[in-house]
């Protein structure tokens, strides 16, 4: 069974042991594809993940760091390119009882899928850009775009100017309060 699904991680000789850890790692490739859009994992890309267990009365709190490298697309210019990816997730797996708990130990294991996909999937950009990618584009011969200038400021409107000027008056710094 844990051949099967690389997520499922054997807890047994944790169950039950308050104040007991362990350190785990796993590699493996991925089985199904993470993400969709511009930015996305592959399927066959290699995960790497490092596990710190720690057994409370509650359960299992899972701490991890989950390292792979995800295929990309510029939004801007569409070029290919890989995003290196490192995630930080903690959850706490719980023994099963009457209160539900979004993840439960299930027998002696643990099923890690959801907990790393939801870390993957929403670190991923939803506009990436390629790092170094130029300021301007040249979209075909004499058209280029150019990015919007972010500290550019927009036209104050006169009839605002009387509030610029009160502001500029009342900017005094503590100090010379």
């Amino acid at each position: 069974m844990a051949d099967k699904n690389p997520y499922l991680i054997n807890v047994r000789d944790l169950l039950r042991q308050p104040g007991e850890q362990r350190e785990r790692d796993l590699v493996f490739d991925n089985p199904e594809k993470l993400g969709e859009g511009l930015a996305w994992v592959p399927v066959g890309r290699e995960i790497s993940i490092h596990l710190r267990l720690e057994v409370i009365h509650e359960g299992i709190l899972i701490s991890g760091e989950v390292s792979t490298v995800a295929d990309a697309q510029s939004a801007r210019t569409l070029t290919d390119f890989e995003l290196p990816l490192e995630v930080d997730f903690q959850e706490l797996f719980a023994y099963p009882s009457e209160d539900p708990f979004d993840y439960e130990v299930q027998g002696d294991h643990v099923d890690l899928e959801q907990v790393v996909r939801d870390a993957v999937v929403l670190s991923l950009p939803f506009q990436p850009e390629m790092p170094g990618e130029p300021e301007e584009v040249e979209l075909a011969d004499g058209i280029t775009l150019v990015l919007a200038d972010d500290e550019a400021e927009a036209p104050l409107d006169e009839r605002w100017a009387a509030l610029g000027q009160l502001r500029e008056q009342t900017d005094v710094p503590r100090e010379e309060r």
